[in-house]
């Protein structure tokens, strides 16, 4: 209610009931009273509203804030995710390195140890070399002058005496010219320390006419290689390092068809016996035995 309003609220009471002039001027203050109350009501009222909208106004401003915030938090989130994902890729990448270091150590110490081999295996075949060399120096006047030849056969060292030179057809009695070619022979090779021989006697395949003395070939091949063997042991070659072997007519070294074929056959081989000491192997082979 405006005062207007409480005004003639208050005069029509007095009019009506006659009411004293005291009791009007009392209810006039209150009047006054209630209307500042309720004007500082309402002024504070619309300080609340003033207030109000000002919190609002912060809230959104937080709320714009607290968006911001999060926004950074995710991205910060994302860095430590790709960090993380970059960290793991480094660290396996280390691993990979480590890995691939080990097996390069590895692989060069294979690498150290077959070039050892080789190294080795080469300094033997070097050695093999200079013995088959030193042979043909030694041999040199007996092969110049055709009573000897110096091979390699199947990774053997062979001297190859023709028999034509040493027997008579069908004999096993060495010539006067093949006892002289044998001790020569012996003579050089009782100066090879720590080496075997096998004596190897070969014919063509010409059968034997008379069965007196020989039944067949092998008997005269072998009857051939110990003789031979008895006179290299008169040259000065010990007998422990001496063996004799028959081969007959089944190890031709040419065809027996023409007479130059098997001229070839008729042979002597004095075999270098292979130290298998000096073999790729040999201490696994010989560990094996044991």
């Amino acid at each position: 209610m405006n005062r207007q309003l409480w005004t003639l609220l208050f005069v029509a009471l007095l009019a009506s009931s006659c009411v004293k002039k005291s009791v009007f001027e009392a209810s006039q203050a209150k009047l006054h009273d209630t209307e500042g109350q309720l004007a500082g009501a309402v002024a504070s009222g619309e300080a609340l509203k003033r207030e109000l909208a000002n919190a609002q106004a912060d809230s959104q401003q937080l709320g714009k804030e607290i968006e911001a915030l999060k926004a950074t938090i995710e991205s910060l989130e994302n860095l430590l995710a790709d960090e993380k994902t970059q960290r793991q890729k480094l660290s396996d990448d280390l691993a990979a390195t480590i890995a691939d270091r080990s097996k390069l150590k590895e692989n060069t110490e294979k690498l150290k140890l077959a070039l050892a081999e080789l190294e080795k295996r080469k300094a033997e075949a070097d050695a093999r070399v200079k013995e088959f060399r030193d042979m043909l120096d030694r041999f040199k006047p007996l092969i110049d002058a055709g009573k000897l030849k110096v091979q390699i056969k199947d990774g053997r060292m062979v001297l190859v005496l023709p028999t034509d030179i040493l027997f008579a057809s069908g004999s096993a009695k060495i010539s006067e010219q093949g006892q002289e070619a044998i001790l020569e022979v012996g003579s050089v090779l009782a100066t090879i320390k720590e080496r075997n021989f096998q004596v190897c006697g070969h014919t063509d395949n010409v059968p034997i006419t008379s069965k007196k003395t020989y039944t067949d070939n092998w008997e005269l091949a072998a009857a051939r290689a110990q003789g031979v063997m008895r006179t290299l042991m008169e040259a000065g070659m010990a007998g422990t390092t001496l063996s004799a072997a028959s081969y007959g007519e089944f190890l031709p070294v040419a065809t027996n068809d023409t007479p130059e074929g098997r001229k070839s056959n008729r042979r002597i081989d004095i075999v270098v016996v292979p130290d298998l000491s000096n073999l790729p192997g040999f201490s696994e082979l010989n560990a094996l035995e044991k």
